[in-house]
């Protein structure tokens, strides 16, 4: 068994939540920049236009890449605990969701993590470009912290997470959220302003 580094990123920011912005393709390319010294053989993105616009910008840096769309990546709900084990804002939050919205995103969840969260057969390098729910259950499983920790972690517009899966070890979070490759004028979008640092 090798390395794996799993590289993380929500989409660029998108008007409407549609197509990117001209901001968030000016995100979009300047995390293809941060992402061209890196040994990545694949880039994953979900079918929504402003993930697929934002990993074909990013894949431009990246040649060699190939390009993969799936709903393994795309924009669903991962995970759908009880409400009275929730506090109360996050119970709200999921009264806002059909039933079928809440139980349609589990499956793919647990099929992301079991494609991706763990050690690999060779040294992997591979980006998911996709969106703020499913990075930060990534995030939740890689720390072994409950299903419900999901809610509350959030990534900024093309903000970029690294997980590192070694053999025999659990899982190392080497970077969360990281804006550096960002001039401030673009960090923090995607983020309320009571959350903006």
């Amino acid at each position: 068994m090798a390395n794996r580094y799993l590289y993380l990123a929500r989409h660029g920011a998108a008007i409407d939540e549609g197509e990117l912005s001209e901001t968030g393709c000016e995100q979009a390319e300047l995390l293809g920049k941060r992402l061209a010294e890196h040994p990545i053989t694949a880039v994953h993105h979900g079918p929504l236009p402003r993930a697929a616009r934002t990993a074909e910008i990013v894949a431009r840096h990246l040649p060699g890449a190939e390009v993969r769309t799936g709903d393994l990546y795309g924009d669903y709900i991962p995970a759908a605990p009880p409400r009275d084990e929730l506090p109360p804002a996050h119970a709200a939050f999921l009264n806002g969701f059909t039933d079928a919205e809440l139980t349609s995103g589990p499956p793919l969840a647990a099929a992301a993590i079991a494609r991706h969260a763990g050690p690999a057969d060779v040294e992997t390098h591979e980006l998911i470009v996709t969106h703020n729910f499913l990075v930060a259950w990534f995030v939740r499983h890689a720390l072994g912290a409950p299903e419900a920790r999901w809610m509350g972690l959030n990534q900024g517009n093309c903000a970029l997470t690294v997980i590192l899966y070694r053999p025999e070890v659990p899982p190392s979070l080497m970077f969360f959220n990281d804006m550096s490759h960002l001039p401030q004028d673009l960090r923090w979008t995607g983020f309320p302003p009571a959350l903006r640092m």
